[in-house]
């Protein structure tokens, strides 16, 4: 997939905005350019074996001029959150019609809780912080991804080994030792495991 321009600060974004409103045609194809890569990996969500990529980034970009168009900046959001939802629901429209299936982008799933125990999603994160919307999806992403690839990928003793030595799916992180002594192995042995392991899922990610 091709390489787009950075995404603007919150600062840009927001000169960006104010001189669009005022009918500024320069200003609103800045906005559309320096979006254009959370079209792309947004785009990336969807199964694309039988459509071509391209064609998926220009209707993906349809609603990314929509959102522009219709953004509110009295919200309190960032566009960027709103672009994700208008571009996400012109790929449904456009799957659905063909009788495609598609995998939403989930901004609303519960990710986590915060200090005082109060479940968040990752709009919480984006409405909250000023980091790259683009980086905050595509961490997710792995993390799933990882996640799956523990369980499809491994031996039963390579997920063991790894979700203690890294802390996964409930375990507490612990040291090759101490998983060494909790298994009635040897050091090296367990870390034989875990390097085999996470070559493994290092493969995963690349393949």
């Amino acid at each position: 997939m091709k390489s787009f321009p950075k995404p603007l600060s919150a600062k840009e974004e927001n000169e960006m905005l104010l001189q669009c409103r005022s009918g500024n045609r320069v200003a609103r194809d800045i906005l559309i350019e320096r979006n254009l890569r959370l079209v792309a990996h947004i785009v990336k969500k969807y199964n694309t074996q039988d459509r071509e990529t391209d064609d998926l980034i220009s209707i993906g970009t349809i609603g990314l001029i929509k959102s522009i168009d219709t953004f509110d900046t009295e919200k309190g959001i960032r566009l960027a959150t709103y672009a994700s939802r208008c571009i996400d629901n012109e790929l449904l429209m456009m799957l659905r019609s063909g009788k495609k299936q598609s995998r939403e982008v989930y901004l609303y799933e519960p990710i986590g809780s915060d200090k005082e125990g109060n479940e968040i999603n990752l709009l919480d994160i984006i409405e909250s912080m000023d980091e790259d919307i683009v980086d905050v999806m595509e961490l997710k992403s792995n993390v799933k991804k990882l996640y799956s690839f523990v369980d499809s990928a491994l031996t039963d003793r390579e997920k063991e080994i790894i979700e203690m030595r890294y802390g996964l799916n409930g375990h507490k992180e612990i040291t090759q030792r101490e998983i060494a002594d909790k298994l009635g192995i040897s050091r090296s042995y367990v870390s034989r495991i875990e390097k085999k392991a996470l070559k493994k899922l290092r493969d995963q990610f690349v393949s």
